[in-house]
C-alpha cells in the first residue's frame, strides 16, 4: 500500500519559530501588563476565579482594564459591556485585515486565530504576511501560532501571579508603564502612510479634548472619529491619484 506523501514539515517549523522569535520582545511588556491586571482585579474585589476568567475568556487586556475601571466607578452593566465591546472593535478591523490571508483556513483553525488574536500577534502577522504574501496558508498559520506561543500563556500566568500577590507588589514597581509601552511598540511600526498618521493624530487630539466625558466615552468617540478621518483621507488620496 502506497502512502500519500505529506508536505515537508521543515518550512512550517521555520515559520513557527520565526513567529516565536519575533514575539519574544513583547514578553517585556506582557508580563507586567498581566501582573497589573491581576493586581487591579484583586483590588477591585474579584476572587481568583473571576480574575482568571477575565483573562482566559476575554483575553483582551485593554477591554479588561476598561471593564474593571467602570465596575469600580459603579457604572451600569450595560455601560460596562458596551465600553468593553467598543474597545475591542479593533479586533473586527484586525480580522478584516487578516481574512485575505487566513480566510481559507478550516473552522477550528479560524476559531483558534479568533480566540488568540491579541494586538501583538496581529501586528506581527500583518507585517509578516504583507512582507511575504505568497506564503502558503499552512506557513501563515504556523507563523501566527508561533507568534502567540510566548504571548498568550504568559498573559495567563502573569495575571495569575498578579492576582495571587495582589497588594504585595510594591507600588514602586510602577507596573502601569506596560500599558502605554506595549501599544506604542505595536502602533509605531504601523504608521506607514498618510491615512495612518491622520487617524493617529485625530485619535490623540480628540481623546484629550473629550477626556472630560464620563466612563471612558471620550475614548470611544475619539476612536470612531479617528477611523472616519483615516478612511476619508484614504478616499481623498485615491481620488487625487485617479485624477493625475
Amino acid at each position: 500500500m502506497t502512502n500519500t506523501p505529506s508536505a515537508p514539515a521543515g518550512p512550517l517549523s521555520v515559520a513557527y519559530w520565526r513567529g516565536f522569535r519575533q514575539a519574544l520582545p513583547f514578553i517585556l511588556v506582557i508580563a507586567p501588563f498581566g501582573l497589573l491586571f491581576g493586581v487591579a482585579g484583586n483590588e477591585a474585589g474579584f476572587d481568583l476565579l473571576e480574575v482568571m476568567g477575565f483573562s482566559v475568556l476575554v483575553i483582551a487586556g485593554a477591554s479588561q482594564f476598561t471593564a474593571v475601571q467602570l465596575m469600580n466607578d459603579h457604572a451600569s452593566t450595560v455601560m460596562v459591556i458596551l465600553a468593553a465591546l467598543a474597545v475591542n472593535l479593533r479586533m473586527a478591523m484586525y480580522s478584516a485585515s487578516l481574512a485575505p490571508h487566513l480566510g481559507a483556513a478550516s473552522t477550528w483553525q479560524r476559531a483558534f486565530v479568533a480566540y488568540s488574536m491579541v494586538d501583538q500577534a496581529f501586528a506581527l502577522a500583518d507585517a509578516d504576511y504583507n512582507r511575504a504574501p505568497k506564503q502558503s496558508l499552512a506557513a501563515k498559520l504556523a507563523y501566527y501560532t508561533g507568534a502567540c506561543t510566548p504571548i498568550v500563556p504568559l498573559w495567563y500566568s502573569s495575571t495569575l501571579v498578579g492576582a495571587l500577590l495582589g497588594k504585595a507588589i510594591p507600588p514602586a514597581f510602577a507596573l502601569d508603564f506596560a500599558v502605554p509601552v506595549t501599544f506604542l511598540a505595536m502602533i509605531a511600526p504601523m504608521l506607514r502612510s498618510i491615512p495612518h498618521l491622520v487617524a493617529a493624530a485625530v485619535s490623540v487630539i480628540m481623546a484629550l479634548v473629550l477626556a472630560f466625558l464620563p466612563a471612558g466615552t471620550g475614548l470611544i468617540i475619539a476612536a470612531l472619529l479617528a477611523m472616519v478621518a483615516g478612511a476619508q483621507t484614504e478616499l481623498w488620496l485615491t481620488k487625487r491619484r485617479a485624477l493625475q
